[in-house]
């Protein structure tokens, strides 16, 4: 395929993945807003209210890049995964497979739909969060370094357990029995700090928790961990899963039956 060719097979995709969410946004980006306010209300105004600071930040400030980050992995991770599995299980993936199109093509405009979706919503709740406190900004390059990163790295997750998925349960359980207790436990509602040292190092185990603190120490510039660290686990994360990805593709392994 030329340069020119590979573009416009990756735009067809980006823009079929991109109005497929779009036309149905009270489904897909909504719930987290709405999802998220009521964290702000009740974790936020009411509890957070008779917590102290962390950090010298108000609990609903250092809540808000926890909760930005929660969002963006669900959306990111169930566009990818609903989207793709729903095209293998309809066998429309195999018209992708047969077309002269890399592998890499496929991948990245499916990607880059989970990608927008993640990065959307972020900014939505993000956006809702200035309604019940002042944010500041404290590395802009770290800010977006983290939630663009965040996206890839779970956009291609779902990918990846679409593509391993035999039914639509199996996107499912990874969703509620996976994600949601990594996501819980990742340092959104607390500092590792106030655990226990021996609860402190089974959190150190938890990707999501560099990711978050990360997050937060762009916004608010304080983290409970190393952010460099959390910096270079997130870049190679994301290149294992990249890297796991092509291997399925080219080897058809969970796409050809």
């Amino acid at each position: 395929m030329t340069l020119n060719q590979m573009w416009v097979a990756y735009m067809t995709i980006v823009r079929k993945e991109t109005g497929r969410f779009l036309r149905i946004w009270p489904q897909t980006l909504l719930p987290s807003v709405i999802t998220t306010t009521l964290y702000y209300v009740i974790f936020g105004a009411f509890i957070g209210s008779q917590i102290q600071a962390i950090g010298g930040f108000t609990y609903i400030q250092f809540i808000v890049p926890g909760l930005v980050m929660m969002a963006v992995i669900t959306n990111s991770f169930s566009n990818v995964a609903s989207s793709f599995f729903g095209a293998k299980f309809q066998k429309q993936i195999e018209e992708l497979l047969v077309a002269p199109v890399s592998p890499f093509v496929v991948v990245a405009g499916y990607v880059t739909g989970g990608l927008l979706r993640g990065l959307l919503t972020g900014a939505l709740v993000l956006g809702v969060a200035l309604f019940f406190t002042h944010l500041t900004m404290h590395s802009i390059f770290l800010t977006v370094a983290f939630i663009f990163l965040t996206a890839l790295l779970f956009s291609l997750a779902g990918m990846v357990n679409a593509i391993y998925a035999k039914k639509f349960d199996g996107i499912s359980i990874v969703s509620v029995f996976v994600l949601t207790p990594l996501t819980y436990l990742g340092g959104v509602f607390y500092s590792v700090t106030m655990l226990p040292p021996f609860w402190q190092k089974v959190s150190a185990l938890n990707p999501i928790l560099y990711m978050v603190n990360g997050f937060r120490y762009g916004l608010l510039g304080i983290s409970d961990v190393n952010v460099t660290g959390s910096f270079i686990i997130l870049v190679i994360l994301s290149g294992v899963m990249l890297g796991l990805t092509m291997y399925l593709f080219k080897t058809g392994r969970g796409l050809r039956t």
